[in-house]
């Protein structure tokens, strides 16, 4: 099977964790054991995001007043070279057979989408309310006196670099591309593509690349096992649903929501598997029922193919403790 794997940027640089190189090193050596479970079974497209890591690459640059603005653009795609060089390090440590690489990908993005008037997307460390850094942000209150920073998210539209995707594909290298949902780009009024201030979601960007390969299943990975019907108490995962159940829950559109979009997307476009769960369980969310599975509109659960646990809504309930993804 071709499959296109969604890796969160915290299973890189988790919460309340410095986001340092060693630190990430740690982590990606601890995620490869199940991206290299896949990959020794699956051909595997890896994509990634880079919230915490462009946000704090964002407040370096601004803590210099002296220093001259780096756009989002750019640092976009600063941080997807370290990110996916640290991924490519690790899996070709153990995989040695294997031909990787990783690939700085364009996303076109509209020049009018209404998220540039609406930053909602979550990017970087927790800041206090006295922290003069984000006084010239937009922010959102994610705890009582701590702020994050948030930018504009618009949809992705068009993946410049397709074509040499789907060549190395055919080629069977394990691709890492579309880090942080793609560098931002979008056609300005001479006709040209120009980096923009935002930063794409990548898990619909995957969504979509997953649709343009012809990718037999999406997996989007997280730091949660499951989507939950009560978030935030989490006492109730889902173990199955259709695009329709799902878009009703009120989920974090800065964190989970994306992700459900993502997989109801690709559900609806080919009727081929999307499953949601933690990066721990990546190797079981096709065989045995791990994680949310996102089934199409009037399949019966127990014709449900791939998973063990199709003939159930809800799996049963885990402690699993942790914020949005």
């Amino acid at each position: 099977m071709l499959v296109v794997v969604a890796l969160g940027g915290h299973a890189i640089a988790p919460r309340g964790v410095a986001i340092d190189v060693a630190t990430q090193r740690r982590n990606v050596h601890l995620a490869a054991d199940a991206l290299v479970r896949l990959a020794e079974v699956h051909d595997v497209v890896l994509t990634h995001g880079n919230g915490p890591q462009v946000g704090l690459l964002a407040a370096q640059a601004q803590a210099d007043p002296q220093a001259p603005v780096v756009p989002l653009d750019v640092l976009g795609a600063e941080s997807d070279g370290m990110i996916g060089y640290i991924l490519e390090a690790e899996l070709r440590r153990r995989l040695p057979e294997r031909d990787i690489a990783t690939l700085l990908t364009q996303v076109e993005v509209g020049a009018d989408d209404p998220a540039f008037d609406r930053p909602e997307k979550p990017i970087g460390p927790v800041y206090g309310v006295d922290d003069e850094l984000q006084a010239n942000w937009s922010t959102v209150e994610v705890a009582p006196g701590k702020l994050r920073r948030v930018v504009a998210s618009p949809q992705p539209t068009q993946i410049l670099e397709l074509a040499a995707i789907r060549k190395l594909v055919e080629s069977k290298i394990l691709l890492i591309c579309a880090g942080g949902g793609g560098i931002p780009v979008a056609r300005a009024s001479d006709g040209e593509l120009r980096g923009v201030e935002a930063v794409v979601d990548k898990d619909l960007t995957s969504e979509l690349l997953a649709e343009a390969i012809g990718a037999d299943a999406l997996l989007l990975l997280t730091d949660e096992p499951a989507v939950y019907t009560d978030w935030p108490e989490k006492r109730e995962p889902i173990a199955q649903a259709t695009a329709s159940e799902l878009r009703v829950l009120p989920l974090d559109p800065g964190s989970m929501g994306p992700k459900v979009e993502a997989a109801c997307r690709f559900v609806e476009a080919t009727g081929r598997s999307a499953v949601i769960g933690a990066l721990e369980d990546a190797h079981r969310m096709l065989s045995d029922g791990a994680g949310t599975r996102v089934r199409p509109e009037g399949l019966d659960r127990d014709l449900e193919p791939t998973s063990a646990a199709s003939t159930v809504s809800h799996s049963h309930h885990r402690n699993d403790e942790g914020e949005p993804p």
